[in-house]
């Protein structure tokens, strides 16, 4: 299971990814460019030394992204769909795709994913931050899959 980030905006955010990346096992793609510089001391500050436990691979691009990860399946979490994550069927090689802060992804990124799924939240409400949203969509891809560490 992988988690990726498209050109996320908030070193704090990625800190915090990275942290979840490295106590769950999952590794972190992140997709630039990013909003903030790569050795900002905040994204070592949130991720402590659990940064050294994930492994993370930065990508020039998208369409570079996708060269990397081949024909691994790639999950979009987005408001913008109506698919539950809990009814949706998650592989173990699953790679969750998460937005931008402040946009989520633009059209042709969301077009050349293989499925949209949405953390269901209250009507009134916006969007849940990045780092909980991948902290529920990855607890819950890792307990469909009974990958869950220990």
């Amino acid at each position: 299971m992988r988690l990726a980030l498209f050109e996320p905006e908030i070193a704090g955010n990625v800190g915090a990814v990275l942290r979840l990346g490295a106590c769950l096992g999952a590794a972190v793609d992140l997709i630039e460019p990013m909003g903030f510089a790569w050795d900002d001391r905040r994204v070592r500050r949130t991720a402590m030394d659990y940064i050294d436990h994930v492994m993370v691979t930065r990508h020039a691009g998208f369409d570079a992204f996708r060269a990397t990860v081949g024909a691994q399946r790639l999950i979009l979490f987005t408001t913008r769909s109506r698919q539950s994550s809990y009814d949706f069927r998650f592989r173990a090689d699953d790679i969750l795709l998460f937005g931008k802060e402040s946009a989520g992804v633009p059209a042709a990124v969301a077009d050349a994913c293989d499925a949209r799924v949405r953390i269901p939240m209250q009507p009134h409400v916006r969007s849940m931050n990045l780092a909980t949203t991948a902290a529920l969509a990855l607890g819950e891809a890792l307990r469909q899959t009974a990958t869950l560490p220990g």
